[in-house]
């Protein structure tokens, strides 16, 4: 995909398609995925995956698996096009000799890549967070009362439910604007470059070099399955490698706490009392549900790449001739 020339536009488009089809099918998984982070020893509400889906949907019933995903569908498309883009750029600018692409430059393509699609990742990640976050510190806090209330047994009459405050993205929006102004949009800046970065520079170059085996001739490009079965190892692959970053990425951008959580200064708070308070393994919260995330949004990001939508729909567009 990297090295075969598409037009700007095409390569927006193709972006574009690959992220809302990805995220359209795995979003439950990345909800569970933050859920399972966020929580902290000793205000555990969910053990696994499947428990904190299953208990969303008692909770919450199924749309609650896609709390947060209206951010998600909005903004995918442009990060998505960007990081594609960026990194067929940067590609190209650095094989301008026409040689071949050694590790070290599609690792810095990779980089470049990663660089500039922190520029929508981190507000799109910053609001998603609060919205797919919600759902577990309601749960929490009646879980909570409930418990307060069993233990205040003489207490005349009943205490009245607990219900939740639901809030939009877009009054999250408003609400860190008029108080933090643009920076409050892009907490948690760092850290995503953090993550991002490193993945990239570990997806582009391995999803390049396994596509390869599949090229029964360097001039032909691999079958479609080849494509999309390289991206889901490489995007695999790469999201638990920076797992521990992404752990960090999603304490530092979530506003709210639970009951008794602590809270974090910059990423070095962050991962002190994680691994003081936690122990190491807690870097790996969530690891596998991000990996099922993360293997077909960017398996189905190559077929469509592989496919050329966009090609498709630009050449029915009519040519206007001078």
């Amino acid at each position: 995909m990297a090295d075969k020339q598409i037009s700007l536009p095409a390569k927006l488009i193709n972006g574009g398609i690959a992220g809302l089809i990805g995220v359209t099918c795995v979003f439950p998984i990345d909800l569970a995925k933050t859920r399972l982070q966020n929580q902290q020893n000793g205000q555990r509400m969910y053990t696994s995956m499947s428990d904190c889906l299953i208990k969303t949907i008692r909770s919450e019933g199924y749309f609650g698996m896609y709390r947060g995903a209206a951010v998600n569908l909005t903004l995918v498309t442009p990060e998505k096009a960007i990081k594609l883009a960026a990194n067929d750029f940067f590609r190209y600018h650095l094989s301008k000799d026409g040689k071949k692409l050694t590790l070290l430059r599609e690792m810095l393509a990779g980089c470049g890549a990663g660089t500039c699609q922190v520029i929508v990742t981190t507000p799109m990640e910053m609001l998603k967070i609060q919205l797919q976050d919600a759902g577990r510190i309601a749960a929490q806090k009646k879980l909570m009362a409930a418990q307060t209330q069993l233990s205040s047994s003489s207490a005349a009459g009943s205490a009245e439910p607990l219900v939740e405050t639901r809030t939009t993205a877009t009054q999250i929006t408003r609400e860190l604007l008029r108080t933090k102004g643009i920076t409050g949009l892009y907490k948690g800046l760092g850290a995503t470059l953090l993550r991002d970065v490193p993945f990239s520079i570990v997806y582009f170059p391995l999803f390049a070099n396994l596509n390869k085996l599949g090229q029964k001739d360097p001039n032909v490009k691999a079958p479609f399955y080849v494509s999309f079965l390289s991206g889901c190892v490489a995007g695999s692959t790469a999201a638990v490698a920076v797992n521990p970053c992404d752990v960090i990425k999603t304490r530092l951008q979530s506003l709210q706490r639970g009951v008794n959580e602590d809270t974090y200064s910059g990423i070095l708070d962050c991962t002190k009392k994680i691994w003081q308070k936690e122990g190491p393994m807690a870097f790996l919260k969530g690891a596998y549900c991000r990996a099922l995330v993360i293997a077909p949004l960017f398996g189905i990001a190559q077929v469509v790449y592989f496919i050329g939508i966009a090609e498709f729909l630009l050449d029915m567009l009519p040519k206007h001739r001078a």
